[in-house]
This record gives C-alpha cells, structure tokens and sequence, in this order.
C-alpha cells in the first residue's frame, strides 16, 4: 500500500523552503503583470509625474524578487547611542569590521556588513545593518532613517545595556510598528556582578511581559527573546610570570561573549529565516501593488466612470427590453462579468473569465442585503414583466403599461446594480492582484497560519491578523 509523504511540520526548514518556493512564484506573477507601461492619458494633467511614481513601484516590486532570490535576509541593529551596536556586529562575524570608539556615537549613518552562517543556514545571506544611535540623530531625521531601516529589515536586534530608559522603551515600542520580529539584546552584561545581572534580566523579563506597565500596545518580547552579551569585555587585570621569575600584571581584554546569540540566530534562521523572508517580501509586494493599482486607478479614472456608466446604461435597457426574467439575470450577470474584465484591462491588470466570476460573487454577497435584494426584487420584477407581457397579447393597453412600468423599474434596479459593482470591482482592484490563489494576501496568510506558538515570528501572527493594526 503507497502513502503519501508525511506534511512537514510547521517551521521546519522544509516548510520554510516551500514559503519561499511560494513566494518567489507569485512575486514573478506580479513582475510581469505589471511589466507593460500603461498608456498614458491625455485628459490627465499631472500624468508624467504619476508615471514616474508608478515606475518607482514597479522598481520596488522587482526589489522584493531580487531579494528572494539571493535568499537575502536583513538584520537590522538598534538602541541608544553607546549600547555597543558596531561591537556586537563585530563580534558576531568575528572581525573588527565598524569602528567602535569610547566618543558619543561613533555611527553617524547605516552601513551594512555581510555575514556568512555555519550549519543550516548557508543557503541564506545575512545582511546585518548598523544603526545611529535612536538618541544621535534628531527630529524627523531620525525617525526617517529608523522607520526606512525597519521597513527594509526582516528582523530587528535592539541592544540594551542595563536597565531601560524611557527613550529606550518609547524607541522600541516605535519600532514595533514595523511588525518585524525584535530580539533584545542586554549587551555589556560582563560589567554587572552576577546578581545585580540577574536582578535586571528578572526586570526585564516583567517588563516586557507587561507586568510593569498596563498602557502598553502588546507584549513586546517573550524572556526566550532577552539574550545577554558582551560584545566588548571590559578589559581585566591577568597575573604574568615572567621567564626569569618576576610578576607583572597586565591588562587584557576577555574574548567576546555572543556565543548565545550567534546561536539563536542561526537556529532562528534555519528553521524560520526562509518563511520570514517570504512573509517580508510579500508584504511588500502586497503594498507595492496596491500603490499601483491605486495610482492607476487615479490615472483612469474619468475613463473608467465613463465606462461603468457605459455599461450600466446597456444592461438598463437590455433588461427592460427582455420580457422572459430569467434572462434578466443571466445577461445583467454577464454583462457585470464583462464590465469588470473591461475595467482590469483598462488598468493594466489582466483578469480571467473565471477571476471576474470570484469576483463577482464576492461583490454581490459581501454586499449584504442591498444588491442581493436587488436580484431579488429584479426576479420578481422580470416575472411581473414576463406576465405583463403575456397579458400585452390579449389585452394591449392594459398589458403594455403593466409592462412599461415593471421594465422602467426593473431597468432602474438592474442599472443602479451594474453601477454599485463596477464601484466595487474598482476597490477591489484597487488592491492590485493580492487576492488570488497565488496573490499576497492568500500567501502570507498561509505563512502566518502555519506558525508555531513558541517561535520568534508568534508575535508577528498576532500583529499581523489583528484587525486593529495596519498589515
């Protein structure tokens, strides 16, 4: 007896591969889609400049592919001035790569290192990313830099050096609204006794619990995500013998100590690091399609209400010239089909008979009650038309008017329908192509319905399905 092959589990390194397999195919889906430069109106007077910002678009979308292809995952380094960012990068790759000194934030903008991992990960390319210090840099300079670092990140380290300031804490409950996984890093823990470091860590594990403060967003960190270090060990005071028998003592500097960490992340991103690099570059993708397809829909706008009314004023007078109702529908359902293919087309945004169907019925029954009432009251109008009709054959006067007003309404209903799904489908469109079976939206909920509880990425299932923050 044959047995198909067990599913993998999820986050394991199997899975990841199909996320990022997944990933990579709907990415080149939407490269081509929007490959084709739109024709540009003549109607619209700002028409060049929204070409230029649609072409930024498109670079931005092949940008998420080509990251996906080198398997390039970005890990971005935050806190305050003097946590020791740049000597934790350092000792990381194992090489003096940053300069670290003792003056007030030696780091003035970001600069990047590349970092090869042992075991699983090779497959993957790590890109770690020194930042200012959140305290250096001012103003909106500062929260510029931050917010483009983390929105190009896949996962945040955020270094510590003791107990948290405000500043720290506000930093890091900003940076949060990137919805990246963060990993707090209490670096220089070889400056604290022991139990003083045990006392901190304790803090900071009810800290970032939420059991210190009541007004904040979310639980930020899990205690699996307060790792310590000493990136640069406070030098200390060795005893030397000497070969003719004096003491002298010397002062000499400890290796690093970031085994821990250099550890969580490579096992994070053997088993994690490929979903994550997915999720990331679908959702900003997702974002990048939905610029476009928003800024098209402005560039056609008038073109395309010209067309919904088009079409809204053919199915009116289709239907009041049809006397059998149950061709009313059919055709109104057709002629709906085809208005939306024409307004995917206007747009740039090719879409199949079968694609427009989905549509169509998502429109009509997320919709509620008014066009389902509407089909309603049209089959029961068609139906009154249908006998008025057949009553016109014995009875003139009397039948053709029965059969002129029941046509006059049943126009005005089926019209005022095509015309609420063309508004519909321009909404949805608006959207890009996410929604399909290879769209953004069906893949990075796939991601997130297969992540494990006790894994970094659990807070992003939470950030990301929760319908009170902004994917």
């Amino acid at each position: 007896m044959s047995h198909s092959p067990p599913t993998p589990p999820p986050n394991s390194p199997r899975r990841s591969e199909v996320h990022l397999n997944r990933a990579r195919a709907s990415l080149r889906q939407a490269v081509q889609r929007y490959a084709r430069p739109q024709r540009l109106p003549k109607t619209y007077p700002q028409a060049l400049d929204l070409q230029s910002a649609l072409n930024a678009d498109r670079d931005r979308l092949t940008a998420s592919l080509d990251k996906l292809d080198q398997s390039l995952i970005r890990i971005a380094v935050f806190g305050l001035v003097s946590r020791g960012k740049s000597a934790l990068i350092n000792a990381l790759v194992g090489q003096k790569l940053l300069q670290t000194g003792p003056l007030h934030g030696v780091t003035r903008w970001p600069r990047s290192v590349y970092w090869s991992l042992a075991g699983g990960a090779e497959s993957l390319q790590v890109e770690l990313i020194d930042t200012p210090g959140l305290d250096e840099v001012g103003g909106d300079i500062r929260a510029d830099v931050a917010r483009e670092v983390a929105y190009q990140a896949d996962l945040i380290l955020f270094v510590i050096a003791g107990d948290v300031t405000r500043t720290e804490y506000q930093a890091l409950v900003e940076l949060q609204q990137a919805q990246k996984p963060i990993l707090i890093v209490f670096n220089k823990a070889d400056l604290y006794p022991d139990q003083d470091r045990q006392t901190i860590y304790r803090k900071l594990e009810a800290l970032f619990a939420g059991e210190l403060e009541s007004d904040r967003p979310c639980p930020i960190a899990s205690p699996n995500e307060i790792l310590l270090a000493a990136a640069d060990p406070a030098a200390v005071q060795v005893r030397v013998e000497l070969p003719d028998g004096q003491v002298t003592y010397e002062w000499e500097a400890p290796p690093p100590q970031v085994a821990e960490l250099r550890q969580t992340l490579a096992d994070f991103l053997q088993r994690e690091g490929k979903s994550l690099l997915a999720l990331n570059a679908l959702r900003q993708a997702r974002t990048a399609q939905a610029d476009i397809a928003q800024k098209t829909l402005q560039l056609y706008q008038d073109e395309a209400e010209d067309l919904i009314w088009r079409f809204a004023r053919w199915k009116a007078i289709a239907v009041a010239a049809n006397p059998i109702a149950v061709l009313d529908l059919l055709g109104g359902a057709a002629t709906d089909l085809v208005m939306i293919r024409s307004l995917a087309r206007l747009y740039g945004l090719p879409m199949t008979g079968y694609e427009a169907s989905k549509l169509w019925n998502a429109i009509v029954w997320s919709s509620g009650s008014l066009l389902l009432g509407e089909v309603g009251s049209g089959l029961l109008l068609g139906f009154g038309k249908s006998t008025a009709a057949i009553a016109s054959a014995f009875d003139s006067v009397a039948g053709f008017a029965a059969y002129g007003s029941a046509a006059i309404a049943q126009a005005t209903l089926a019209g005022y329908g095509s015309f609420r799904v063309g508004k519909a489908a321009q909404a949805y469109l608006e959207r890009g192509s996410t929604w399909g079976p290879q769209g953004a939206d069906t893949l990075i909920q796939a991601i997130l319905d297969q992540i494990d509880a006790d894994t970094v990425m659990r807070q992003l299932q939470k950030e990301l399905t929760d319908p009170g923050r902004s994917p």
